[in-house]
């Protein structure tokens, strides 16, 4: 009995490193907040906030220095976060890429083109998630938009908080169900699932909810005003166009992505003004752009190698499966819920939803295997209910963007988030009214 207090009681204690981390990460920025400091959640980043964490963890271990430091790079070297972090690195060489090769812009001015005039929302919002999709970006998406959206909005004289919940009801769209998001990337990685299972999984809640919201949209769509665009290059939205496809048809990741960055070269080589020359330097500097991503994936997979080892997670999955079980739903509905909530409140304080996903990823899959729940259903519960929950906050990068942009407080713009509160009802339905397990 005293042997059970002493387990219980070290993983409790294994879950304070995680603590700080939160409390440093939300406290920073809430207090930075009310400072009324611009971008308060981001002054503090992730990878940094973690290390105080990983100090406590070791102390904690009590061992010796060299034992801690190895479980540390166990858990930083585990392999599906290699992986994951690979996968990373090729999503944003080949953004980088497409964007030196104007494929962006091409894709903005592609979609634009087909809004039309007096139905500005409803076009905006399939836009920004066709973009968003193939990109594998909300922040990407919300940049190349955003200037756009702002002077469409001024001269339709519509409110700018209902323009802006456009842009991220479209952006999350896509954060969600894109194969080079890095919520996709985690999501799979975790889980154990395929890419193009986790799509077709997600894509039963996710386009419902779009169909809805769009529905919404144009009810609400007026009189718009004559949209123009510059000359669109049809060939440079291609790249995004093949990736897409191949994902879907179940093509490995690293093979897409790798054709991916050929793809956009080639094109914008032989179809455009793209110096090939300058294609090594475009690779390098979208293998930087992921570098904050990169690093805080090893840390917190270090991190959660501890609190694994002391117990931790597996004492996290039997409160949430306690929990669950109270709830008297048939089959493992009750533990879909609870991965739904676990990744969603994690959101809620960490305030990034690719991080969220990488915390709650073991617990996550240790439930699903406890209750015969799908790799790819559980993958799907994780990249969907963690970007609802991106959706819906205020200090998240993405309402803080489009606030800045639109001139108004980040509050204003999740307000107007309708696609995550509608997805977040078709989810719970989906979960409620479905099978229990998927094969």
């Amino acid at each position: 009995m005293n042997r059970n207090i002493i387990a219980t009681l070290g993983a409790k204690r294994s879950l304070l490193p995680l603590l700080l981390f939160i409390i440093l990460f939300l406290g920073t920025g809430l207090y930075l907040q009310s400072q009324g400091v611009a971008y308060a959640f981001y002054q503090l980043p992730g990878h940094v906030a973690i290390i105080p964490a990983l100090i406590l963890a070791v102390w904690l271990h009590k061992a010796p220095l060299q034992q801690s430091i190895d479980v540390m790079i166990k858990g930083a070297g585990n392999s599906n976060i290699i992986t994951m972090c690979i996968i990373y690195l090729l999503a944003g060489a080949f953004a980088s890429v497409a964007a030196a090769t104007g494929g962006v812009d091409a894709a903005v001015n592609a979609g634009l083109s087909l809004v039309p005039a007096p139905w500005l929302l409803p076009g905006l919002f399939v836009i920004a998630a066709l973009i968003s999709t193939a990109m594998g970006t909300s922040m990407g998406t919300i940049g190349a938009l955003a200037p756009v959206a702002t002077g469409l909005s001024n001269q339709a004289d519509m409110a700018p908080a209902l323009v802006a919940g456009v842009l991220l009801s479209g952006a999350m769209f896509g954060d969600n169900l894109s194969i080079i998001s890095d919520t996709t990337i985690a999501a799979t990685r975790t889980q154990g699932a395929k890419m193009s299972d986790k799509f077709r999984e997600n894509i039963k809640i996710a386009l419902p909810a779009a169909l809805l919201t769009l529905l919404l949209y144009i009810a609400l769509a007026s009189d718009g005003v004559v949209i123009t665009t510059e000359n669109i290059n049809w060939s440079a939205v291609l790249p995004y166009a093949a990736i897409l496809l191949l994902a879907v048809l179940g093509l490995n990741v690293f093979v897409v992505l790798l054709l991916g960055i050929v793809l956009a070269a080639l094109q914008g080589a032989f179809l455009g003004d793209y110096m090939l020359a300058n294609l090594g330097k475009d690779i390098a500097s979208g293998f930087a752009s992921m570098q904050e991503i990169f690093i805080l994936a090893m840390l917190v997979s270090a991190l959660s190698e501890f609190i694994k080892q002391q117990g931790g997670l597996s004492w996290i999955a039997s409160k949430i499966q306690h929990a669950a079980n109270g709830l008297k739903l048939s089959g493992n509905k009750a533990q879909q819920l609870a991965i739904s909530a676990l990744v969603f409140i994690s959101n809620l304080c960490i305030a990034n939803n690719t991080v969220a996903i990488v915390l709650t990823g073991d617990v996550a899959k240790t439930l699903a295997q406890q209750h015969q729940i799908s790799p790819r259903r559980s993958a799907s519960l994780l990249d969907i209910f963690a970007c609802i929950s991106q959706g819906l906050v205020p200090y998240g990068a993405q309402a803080l963007l489009l606030g800045a942009s639109f001139g108004i407080s980040p509050w204003q713009v999740v307000t107007q988030s309708y696609y995550c509160l509608i997805l977040l009802v078709v989810a719970m339905f989906t979960i409620l009214l479905r099978k229990s397990t998927a094969a």
